[in-house]
């Protein structure tokens, strides 16, 4: 396979190829939103033989903290151990018409590695990486992104648009025997809970995690109101799950990946979702006491969670990105705070815990 040999000409060949698409060109006749399959799915293997085996230091990550589907490979990332294994760069929050771009070397924003591309000299997007791999290529670029730069070739770019966890899997168990032992006993999907886990798994991704994108980017008033019932239905279940099962976390005493898929809705929710998506019928602070304890023992109690979440790029990728919903590109200042105390409660809040316990 013959390269374009700059990233102009793979530009300028996007140009003449492919029209530019927004998220509602996957919205079916019905006004419905449906989102694509992800068009690369290897993976990384300490079988023998593997083509992509796993190395210290021969994989980059490329992420977005905005995304929730990259929020959860940081989580694992973090949770794992993986951090002096596997470096990453944060795009830039802004995603406009040529996808995800990378920080220029003058913007200063908050989270760490929000850079330029540090392996690709003068690539300004993601999509140029994409093109560097395939010059034909016609999906989307999304993140997270894994690149194999000992090949050049692109790992996986799962997560955005599936309900599986190719990405956060691999990090599961694939580097074990080169991680420190404290950090192989880290078990996200243990064997005695994997049905379970799989069973969350198939609602939690269909009507929450994919649930407020369904509501959100609806195109109709019957594919909205179709969208968010589910949507609410299922955050029901999930608080009366919690309040019977939490212990502190999901499936009680140990953090698996039921936590992680969910949290980095849940911790978007209330910032944005409640009023960008329209997803409010309830907001998790005020509506949903089980979740919103979970969430902030998470968010301020387990560093992984917590120290990859940044709402700036949450809120500004959202509100600013997003130009068919919100054309004038304003952010809400609210909620104020973005995630409550852990021991606070808003005042409607903390009188219905206290009416309760008499």
């Amino acid at each position: 396979m013959r390269f374009p040999k700059s990233t102009s000409l793979v530009a300028d060949r996007y140009k003449m190829d492919q029209a530019p698409k927004s998220i509602t060109d996957w919205a079916s006749k019905d006004g419905a939103f449906k989102r694509a399959p992800s068009q690369f799915r290897n993976v990384i293997s300490k079988q023998s033989g593997a083509e992509f085996p796993p190395e210290k230091d021969r994989y980059h990550l490329y992420v977005s903290y905005a995304c929730p589907w990259a929020h959860r490979t940081l989580i694992v990332r973090k949770l794992k151990g993986l951090e002096d294994i596997i470096p990453y760069t944060s795009v830039h929050w802004e995603m406009l018409e040529k996808g995800w771009r990378f920080a220029r070397p003058d913007e200063k924003l908050p989270g760490d590695n929000v850079t330029p591309d540090p392996i690709h000299e003068n690539m300004t997007h993601l999509r140029d990486i994409y093109f560097k791999v395939d010059p034909d290529y016609s999906g989307r670029f999304t993140v997270p992104t894994l690149y194999d730069l000992k090949q050049g070739k692109i790992v996986s770019n799962e997560g955005e648009f599936e309900k599986s966890s190719d990405i956060i899997r691999m990090f599961y168990t694939e580097f074990d025997d080169i991680l420190p032992e404290k950090y192989k006993t880290v078990d996200l999907f243990p064997k005695h809970l994997r049905q379970d886990i799989e069973g969350v798994n198939d609602w939690t991704y269909n009507d929450i995690n994919n649930g407020v994108y369904k509501t959100g980017f609806a195109q109709t008033q019957d594919a909205y109101e179709k969208a968010i019932q589910p949507l609410f239905s299922s955050l029901d279940r999930a608080e009366a799950h919690l309040a019977e099962h939490a212990a502190p976390y999901y499936f009680g005493k140990d953090i698996t990946e039921a936590d992680v898929r969910l949290f980095t809705t849940i911790i978007r929710f209330d910032p944005v979702y409640v009023q960008h998506f329209k997803c409010n019928i309830r907001d998790v602070r005020s509506g949903y006491p089980e979740l919103h304890k979970w969430l902030r023992h998470l968010y301020w109690e387990v560093p992984a969670f917590g120290k990859t979440t940044e709402f700036e790029h949450i809120k500004k990728h959202y509100t600013k990105s997003h130009k068919q919903i919100n054309p004038a590109s304003i952010t809400p200042v609210g909620p104020v705070p973005d995630i409550m105390p852990k021991d606070q409660e808003i005042p409607a809040a903390a009188a219905i815990s206290r009416s309760t316990k008499q």
